[in-house]
């Protein structure tokens, strides 16, 4: 659709390539996106179970250790009371660390701890020792703090003892949890330059595809007969084929012209030879000759002047500056028709042309803008503006006065095929087989509304060609 200054109106398609919906880079980038995402938030889970798992390693071996230690001590000292047992990491001796080593006999009660323990009471782990008479557990002191405890049993005389030492694992999660977030982090900018870098991947993997957009649009631009350029392996048979097409098309369309052509000339002959006979007899048989022969030999008239406007159309690099055409006829139908006034609403500067044959732009806006002028009471209007819709970019042409009008069922019967409206409303005027077969051979379209006017409104669409010294945007 147009905008109020005539010109086309922003639209998705005007977007850069590689954001369209439906775009291969689009699709790349946002595929590429999608499983950059799935591997990083991975790959953050993964490194941080494997260091959650490293420090879990690591403090659990740090508590074996000490556990070693006290076994060696108590065993030198003989004595499970002597206030010589201690441990040299000083964290054994800050209340409330969450380092804790205790003694216990065999009944459970208490025989030596550390000075971090006094005023705490923790419990003991549950469950069975192994071979080595080990065991290992996860448990909270009275501070919420959570604790790695390591209990061994050693047997002394006849005395059985457990030394259990306690790290802190409230700690371990701390680190953990700092690890995770910077981690995260540092793989979200990764992530970003990854995405920066699959944008300018796709943009650059796609400019050849650009470039044979590009070239394929000049082919239907009329600028140019063939695809040229050089191309990706890839997609340099598509342009091949693309050509191929091109000339095979224009072969059979050169053909079947030709065909028509030939078949219509040697028509004539014959046809001529009946309507000389049928005009030398008299009776039924005469006329009914004669009356049918004239129907072929407008039929072969017709079906010439089709082929003749094919050709016309057919021909590559036709284009016209249709806001130049409209202001001339304009100013034309002015000077003929001095009783009314027309107007035309000037275009603005870059409004694409008019894809074809500047006569026939003229034949049609011309037998149009007459028509209106005709049958207006002294006031007519014409604007020029670009829109797009399913067939392209389109000019829209509207011509409308302040006549009597049409009816509805009169303007369907007017755009029907074959059908002049002078014929089947006696006193009209308007005849339009020559503008409906243009709109047809062009693949326009021709529509009669209701003015505002009061009159007639036609609105005439008619494909677009880029506008002369209007550079084609960046392919890239």
């Amino acid at each position: 659709m147009s905008n109020e200054t005539g010109q086309p109106a922003a639209s998705p398609d005007n977007a850069p390539h590689w954001l369209r919906k439906g775009s291969i880079a689009a699709s790349l980038f946002w595929l590429t996106a999608g499983w950059l995402v799935i591997a990083l938030v991975a790959t953050g889970f993964l490194l941080t179970d494997l260091y959650s798992r490293t420090l879990d390693t690591t403090l659990s071996q740090t508590l074996d250790f000490h556990v070693e230690s006290l076994t060696g001590i108590l065993l030198e000292a003989g004595d499970p009371r002597d206030p010589g047992i201690t441990l040299a990491d000083p964290r054994f001796d800050r209340p409330r660390s969450g380092w804790y080593w205790i003694i216990r006999d065999g009944s459970g009660r208490l025989v030596n701890l550390s000075t971090s323990v006094v005023g705490i009471d923790l419990p003991g782990l549950s469950g069975n020792l192994d071979a080595l008479g080990r065991r290992t557990g996860v448990l909270s002191d009275a501070f919420g703090t959570q604790l790695r405890v390591v209990e061994r049993s050693v047997s002394m005389g006849d005395q059985t003892y457990r030394i259990e030492v306690a790290g802190n694992l409230t700690e371990i999660l701390g680190l953990v949890g700092d690890f995770r977030g910077q981690t995260f982090i540092v793989l979200g900018a990764v992530g970003a330059m990854l995405a920066i870098m699959s944008v300018i991947v796709a943009r650059f993997a796609m400019r050849p595809v650009g470039r044979l957009s590009a070239a394929i649009e000049s082919v239907r631009e009329g600028e140019t007969t063939e695809i040229t350029g050089r191309y990706p392996t890839e997609i340099a048979p598509l342009a091949e084929e693309v050509n191929e097409l091109l000339r095979s098309n224009a072969q059979i369309i050169e053909r079947a012209r030709n065909q028509v052509g030939n078949l219509a000339h040697g028509l004539k002959t014959p046809i001529a030879v009946l309507r000389n006979e049928a005009g030398t007899q008299n009776g039924a048989l005469a006329d009914a000759v004669a009356a049918e022969t004239e129907k072929m030999s407008t039929m072969v008239s017709t079906y010439l002047e089709r082929a003749r406007l094919a050709a016309r159309t057919s021909v590559v690099g036709k284009k016209a500056d249709a806001g130049m055409i409209l202001s001339r006829l304009a100013r034309v139908m002015g000077k003929i028709h001095r009783d009314v006034d027309v107007h035309f609403e000037q275009s603005e500067a870059g409004l694409p042309w008019f894809r074809g044959d500047e006569a026939d732009l003229e034949e049609m806006a011309g037998n149009l803008l007459d028509n209106a002028c005709k049958w207006s009471r002294g006031q007519v209007d014409v604007s020029l503006s670009g829109e797009r819709n399913a067939k392209g970019s389109q000019l829209l042409i509207r011509i409308e006065d302040n006549g009597p009008g049409l009816t509805d069922d009169d303007a369907r019967k007017v755009l029907r095929r074959g059908v002049r409206l002078d014929e089947k409303t006696p006193g009209s005027g308007l005849g339009l087989d020559i503008v409906k077969e243009l709109v047809d051979v062009y693949g326009g379209s021709l529509e009669l509304k209701r003015s505002a006017l009061g009159g007639l409104l036609v609105e005439l669409r008619l494909p677009a060609a880029r506008a002369v010294g209007i550079g084609r945007p960046s392919a890239a």
